[in-house]
């Protein structure tokens, strides 16, 4: 017979229950980077796991060995990375130096004056426009401030992003025997095929789908290469390399990359007539790119998104376009993995789930 006291017991369990998971969000939440953290360190640690197998199967080096020499590894390919870009920085600094405003302030004046011609605008003088509306008077320069703090912040969360990265993936790799041991123990028995067959699909997919990553980024490092050099800009290497590693960022990447592609075939023309050169050429490199990410939208992204780890690409834009409000750019960049890790642990725990079988069915 159900009673009053069995109801209240019943609401109560209910609001406890709700509270806790309500916590645990909280919790979770509070904590994000600390889970960005995670999750870059077991990408890195599952990248770097054939380096560390080959370390200690053939050259027989300590896990404490092998697990140092790949984070040397990263940081070498850290380092060449930056390295990479100090000929193009030094170039766009020369090009800059030999800016003749004066002649940049003809160019202006006469284009201006061209367009005004052309869409029959009547004239503004936009000194005495700045004068007239008091505009100066209302700038705050402490915005200034602000900006500066704000890169000097960014810079050290950079910084300490990357030691903790760096401290965390060190462990996992050093210890992933000891991880896989440990977890064999705290899980119950009847669960350790299921955690085993997970992990072995998650290596898998996620294998399938840095193979597809790093075929989809050559393919567009090659066409924005012969763009560049079609049009003849120089530093044509660094800039498609740039763009190609800013294309690993879902949408927002590949509109990064083509605004600083015309930014700097902009500058490295500085000089030359910018109604007949500077300003033609940078519309044709702004065509190629445009086109270059045309053909990587509709071939090489279906392509890593349907194959690789087997989702619908409606799919990958949601759980892309969740990540980056939630985590920003760097949870757009490992959304695509973290969640191909959570369908295959939830198709191999529930596979009778209605909802879990509808997500993972291509799995």
């Amino acid at each position: 017979m159900i009673t009053s006291k069995i109801i209240s017991n019943g609401i109560l369990r209910a609001l406890a229950t709700i509270i806790v998971v309500l916590i645990v969000l909280y919790f979770l939440y509070e904590i994000q980077t600390v889970i960005v953290y995670l999750c870059i360190s077991l990408l890195l640690c599952l990248i770097a796991n054939p380096l560390v197998q080959f370390l200690k199967n053939k050259l027989k080096f300590s896990n404490s060995l092998a697990a140092t020499t790949t984070l040397i590894v990263f940081i070498l390919a850290i380092v060449g990375f930056i390295l990479l870009f100090v000929p193009l920085i030094i170039s766009q600094a020369n090009n800059l130096s030999l800016l003749d405003t004066h002649n940049l302030q003809q160019q202006f004046i006469q284009t201006e004056k061209s367009i005004e011609t052309y869409f029959n605008i009547q004239h503004m003088d936009l000194n005495k426009v700045l004068k007239d509306s008091k505009i100066t008077s209302l700038i705050d320069f402490s915005y200034f401030t602000v900006f500066l703090n704000s890169i000097l912040g960014f810079m050290a969360n950079m910084g300490m992003g990357l030691v903790s990265v760096f401290f965390i993936t060190f462990f996992f790799i050093k210890d992933q025997d000891t991880f896989k041991v440990t977890a064999r123990k705290i899980l119950p028995d009847t669960n350790e095929d299921k955690i085993l067959n997970s992990v072995t699909k998650i290596n898998h997919f996620l294998t399938r789908y840095f193979i597809g990553l790093l075929l989809q980024l050559t393919v567009v490092f090659i066409l924005y290469l012969i763009v560049l050099m079609i049009f003849g800009n120089k530093n044509a290497f660094v800039i498609a390399f740039l763009c190609a590693i800013l294309n690993i960022i879902p949408y927002i990447g590949p509109i990064i990359g083509t605004t600083l592609a015309g930014i700097l075939t902009m500058i490295s023309m500085i000089g030359s007539d910018f109604q007949t050169e500077i300003l033609p050429r940078t519309i044709y490199v702004l065509i190629g790119f445009l086109l270059v990410q045309a053909i990587d939208n509709n071939i090489s992204q279906p392509i890593i998104s349907s194959k690789s780890v087997n989702s619908h690409p409606l799919e990958i834009f949601l759980i892309t376009l969740i990540s980056g409000i939630t985590f920003g750019i760097v949870g757009m960049i490992i959304a695509i993995p973290v969640f191909t890790m959570i369908k295959v642990i939830l198709k191999e725990f529930f596979p009778n789930n209605k909802i879990v079988s509808v997500l993972t069915e291509r799995i």
